[in-house]
């Protein structure tokens, strides 16, 4: 590290306090500003911080451990996540916005009713807001841990980086109090393009190093199973397949993209939007500025964003062929130290720094909404003043950053933490999606379908059940589906008037409001949900498309490339045509 490069370090803390600080009078006098950025978000600034939120420090480093083990085809891991975001953007954007609600938690007393629902709520706030929040705060930390010590081995060790960390956070946590969703949202715009930048720089750099030889170099170079972009699909795959989930079972295979993206809750990439996602669509202008949010979203996410990951991933197999599997994400980190010269090595510093503090403003903000709205405000402290309650949310944003620190200390790998999150989520997506649908799913189905994949895994761990992970979906999907169906039949429904004041605010329409539309006359129901399945496969050939395309273009398939682009725009074509019957051609 050189002058120039603190120097830019130091304008980049500057910058993103002195947009805090912008905004920080936006953000005071109610919980919808604080929250929700006064529900005034363009399209373009909700989307590019949803992207923000999900490019944390450890995300470079895992696609590169993806790529580094399994080659290009490992990134379906969360590739086939697509789907069920398409299913996000098309059938429930809209209708989060319309819901009216500060946080996605609200939902659970604007749809259900009586004593389940105020449990349900209150359980959720505390789960998701303190303990699941501060557990992914601790897994990013240990990532950017793990950055700065690859960076600074000299200055920083497993002792003392916490103490970095730390200050980093304290200067997340300081802007995100001072200015809410407003200073969030428009830091995350500066801090993606800021990283975006140094990771496109990085694998410029990077794949032009004589070691490589360029594009064509680098193909020549590495074994034919680290560039396929599918995975191939075998009978069966041994502990020691080359390329990993490279060569994944049918099961698998089928398990990732027929029944993952809908029936396992995840952070992120939660069945019908929730979380992080849900806070920026709700905080969009309207329904069509939250539409077209998470569209870019999903667009951004998957196609704009791997690409230079990937290829510092291929080329660390070449310049760093000793790292052990779980050490293949140092590969970036290495590069980035071997490379980059002064001046690139602090922007790209810089760029972890932003990709750090975009997850972590977000996670603190997003946390504390649970915790003010959906358990203070709900629970504790009912009629206070709109001040009241946001001087209690700066101060509670401060508190979850210790917090975060803490069980930081405590945690000593992530390894694991993916699949043992799906694995107890599974079978809770189907009750996310329907109980937009369907005015037979209650509170108590939700629970049901909360604790029972719990109970399964427990079930399968601790019987040392030699069923593993992507497979054990074809046992607890099934087993809490049933769980939860049963439930909704056998106990009495959400009450009436709940289920009349709920249709009339949100409105979804289709066959399952049947029995309670029908009591409303005066509202006027969605309709066309077969352009919005249309709408849905479109969108997912074009993001597929477009992220084959660029890709195929990358490497110098220039006719693939572009026939797959050609796809995409003609999907895009087509969303664009239902868009105009809809009356959606244009947004404020």
């Amino acid at each position: 590290m050189h002058f120039i490069d603190w120097i830019i370090i130091l304008l980049y803390f500057a910058i993103s306090l002195t947009i805090g600080l912008i905004y920080s009078k936006r953000a005071g006098g109610s919980t919808e500003n604080f929250f929700l950025s006064g529900r005034k978000l363009s399209w373009w600034l909700a989307g590019i911080s949803m992207v923000a939120t999900t490019f944390a420090a450890d995300t470079p480093l895992a696609v590169t451990e993806l790529v580094g083990q399994n080659g290009i085809a490992g990134n379906w891991l969360w590739w086939n996540m697509l789907i069920g975001g398409m299913l996000t953007t098309f059938f429930f954007a809209r209708l989060w916005r319309r819901a009216n609600i500060m946080t996605d938690i609200e939902f659970i007393e604007l749809r259900y009713s009586g004593k389940p629902a105020a449990a349900l709520r209150g359980f959720k706030a505390i789960y998701m807001g303190i303990f699941m929040n501060t557990i992914i705060m601790g897994w990013v930390n240990l990532a950017m841990i793990k950055i700065l010590i690859g960076m600074f081995p000299e200055y920083v060790n497993s002792s003392n980086a916490l103490f970095f960390v730390g200050g980093c956070m304290l200067i997340t946590a300081i802007y995100s109090a001072v200015s809410g969703l407003w200073g969030v949202a428009v830091t995350d715009a500066f801090q993606f393009i800021l990283a975006m930048t140094g990771c496109i720089v990085l694998a410029v750099i990077v794949v032009n190093q004589p070691q490589i030889g360029g594009i064509t170099g680098l193909q020549e170079k590495l074994p034919e199973w680290a560039m396929r972009f599918t995975p191939e699909i075998t009978k069966e795959v041994s502990a020691t397949s080359v390329g990993g989930i490279l060569a994944m079972s049918v099961s698998t295979f089928l398990a990732f993209i027929g029944i993952q993206w809908w029936a396992s809750w995840y952070p992120g990439a939660d069945p019908g939007g929730g979380g992080y996602i849900a806070q920026r669509m709700m905080g969009a202008k309207d329904e069509k500025n939250s539409l077209f949010a998470t569209l870019f979203f999903q667009i951004a996410h998957y196609c704009i964003r791997p690409w230079p990951w990937i290829i510092v991933g291929l080329c660390s197999l070449i310049l760093y062929p000793d790292l052990s599997q779980a050490d293949k994400g140092l590969g970036f980190v290495k590069a980035m130290n071997d490379f980059l010269p002064p001046g690139l090595k602090g922007l790209l510093l810089a760029a972890f720094l932003g990709a750090y503090m975009s997850t972590i403003a977000t996670h603190l903000n997003w946390g504390t909404s649970y915790f003010i709205n959906d358990f203070y405000r709900r629970f504790i402290s009912k009629e206070k003043s709109e001040k009241h309650y946001v001087s209690v949310s700066k101060l509670m944003t401060i508190v979850f950053m210790f917090l975060s620190v803490i069980v930081t200390t405590q945690m000593t790998s992530i390894s694991g933490v993916w699949s043992f999150v799906i694995e107890c989520g599974a079978g809770l997506g189907l009750v996310l999606i329907l109980r937009w649908f369907w005015w037979r799913v209650n509170a108590i189905s939700e629970i049901v379908a909360t604790i029972t994949p719990f109970l399964v895994y427990g079930i399968l761990y601790f019987g040392k059940s030699d069923i593993v992970f992507p497979n054990t979906l074809y046992i607890i999907v099934p087993v809490t589906t049933i769980a939860w169906l049963i439930t909704a039949f056998i106990t009495k429904p959400t009450e009436e008037s709940k289920l009349l004041s709920f249709y009339r605010q949100v409105h979804p329409g289709g066959i399952g409001w049947k029995d309670i539309s029908t009591k409303l006359t005066d509202v006027v129901s969605d309709t066309g949900y077969y352009l919005l399945f249309i709408d849905w496969v479109a969108g997912i050939v074009l993001v597929y498309s477009f992220l084959f395309g660029f890709g195929k273009i990358i490497f110098g398939n220039y006719t693939m490339g572009f026939l797959f682009l050609l796809v995409g725009f003609a999907a895009a074509m087509l969303i664009k045509r239902n868009f105009n019957k809809a009356g959606w051609e244009t947004i404020n």
